[in-house]
């Protein structure tokens, strides 16, 4: 079998670093004591939703930048991208008086839209998916004379998102393990060569490096398993940052060289990682920023006791969709309950309803009374009512009341 070219090495990491120097923030790494006991982990997070575009993207879009010739930065650069990589070639742009023109899929959150856009870009929005965005761009590059910078799979841009990596080994000198979470695979390429490769030169024990896709889209995954980039079907996904549909190729020999463990998570596992991380650690993340914290959250990883360090790659959620996360994550808690109750519809008994309720401290957020409908029998009524709750035990002795009361009641869905 012939020898897979590597497209990068540790030297192009460090090479990226020195371009990155002073322009990219050097994110801070804490140690989460909860979280380690949560997931059995010393769980380190690498918070890079705290750089000035909210993501890891601008490393690689930066470094691909600074190594454009005279020519190529006078006739400027066009993206296709989702939002994330998005916004940093539109910050490192147009910081350097150069003109960027980014295709969004229709489908791109308004967030990520309207920050491309202050951050000085021409955007256009394009297509049903990336893909359809991405050949827009390929199209627009040819006739417009433009450099077009990939978001993966592209050598310069994977040394960029490396960069992380040598930062890690600075920042954590015990860490066992790294979770990143795999889209094109440009970031976890990058990080994986480039700890793995300053590891074996020092001579220091291997970091274990785990990748984490949504089950929707495990498009690397199943590009590892096939030994060639694989193109899934359609998808949509709440981690849209990483809605991949085919792995790169410059990025799968790296993944398939250095990464060594893919896991996926669904979409209720990466909503409540959402929640823990604004809820417990006050940290704000995207649906692809909190991948891979979610598959140590629901154990979906080989690690077991290890220093591990998180990516927590960005923060650009919609706030409409993080409102969704925030109930429906209350729902799955217990702390937000809507119960359906039968009522005789006679004056008082409402009243009697309600002080049940207040007696157990379940607090009512809204109701519906419905006498037409769920058959009700004349005389009767029924009524939706919604409470917050301190959590499913407060709720089970709210139900064992309402019954030894007489009450026919649901649980409403």
């Amino acid at each position: 079998m012939a020898t897979t070219i590597l497209s990068i090495d540790l030297a192009d990491v460090v090479a990226a670093r020195e371009r990155l120097r002073g322009a990219i923030h050097s994110s801070p790494c804490p140690h989460s004591l909860l979280l380690s006991a949560l997931t059995g982990q010393q769980v380190y997070l690498k918070l890079e939703n705290l750089q000035m575009t909210g993501s890891f993207k601008e490393r690689g879009a930066l470094n691909r930048i600074a190594l454009l010739t005279p020519d190529q930065a006078a006739r400027g650069v066009i993206a296709a991208s989702a939002g994330n990589h998005a916004q940093g070639v539109a910050y490192h742009a147009t910081a350097r008086g150069i003109r960027a023109l980014i295709v969004m899929p229709l489908t791109t959150p308004l967030v990520k839209v309207t920050a491309t856009r202050d951050f000085g870009a021409e955007v256009l929005l394009y297509g049903a998916s990336y893909d359809e965005a991405c050949a827009e761009a390929t199209r627009l590059c040819a006739e417009q004379g433009l450099t077009f910078i990939h978001p993966f799979d592209d050598a310069d841009v994977m040394a960029g998102q490396g960069t992380i990596g040598l930062e890690l080994l600075e920042q954590i000198p015990q860490l066992e393990a790294v979770v990143v979470p795999i889209g094109g695979g440009g970031l976890i390429g990058g990080i994986a060569c480039a700890i793995k490769q300053a590891r074996a030169q020092a001579g220091q024990p291997e970091i274990r490096v785990v990748g984490v896709q949504t089950s929707r889209l495990p498009s690397m995954a199943a590009a590892v398993a096939a030994h060639e980039p694989v193109t899934l079907g359609p998808a949509t996904t709440i981690a849209d940052g990483i809605a991949v549909r085919r792995a790169g190729d410059l990025t799968l020999p790296m993944v398939e060289r250095y990464v060594d463990e893919i896991v996926t998570v669904d979409e209720d596992e990466i909503a409540s990682a959402i929640l823990t991380l604004l809820e417990r650690e006050k940290t704000l993340a995207e649906g692809a920023g909190a991948v891979a914290l979610a598959a140590l959250l629901h154990h979906k990883t080989s690690l077991r006791g290890a220093h591990t360090a998180v990516l927590v790659c960005g923060g650009n959620i919609d706030v409409t969709l993080l409102a969704r996360i925030i109930e429906r994550g209350m729902v799955q808690d217990g702390r937000l309950v809507r119960l359906r109750i039968h009522l005789l519809d006679k004056p008082g008994a409402l009243a009697d309803l309600t002080r049940l309720i207040a007696s157990h401290r379940a607090n009512i957020v809204d109701t519906l009374h419905n006498r037409a409908y769920y058959g009700v029998n004349l005389g009767d009524t029924v009524i939706d009512i919604t409470m917050e709750t301190r959590g499913r035990d407060q709720v089970e002795e709210l139900l064992e009341a309402l019954t030894a009361e007489g009450y026919t009641h649901s649980r409403v869905l």
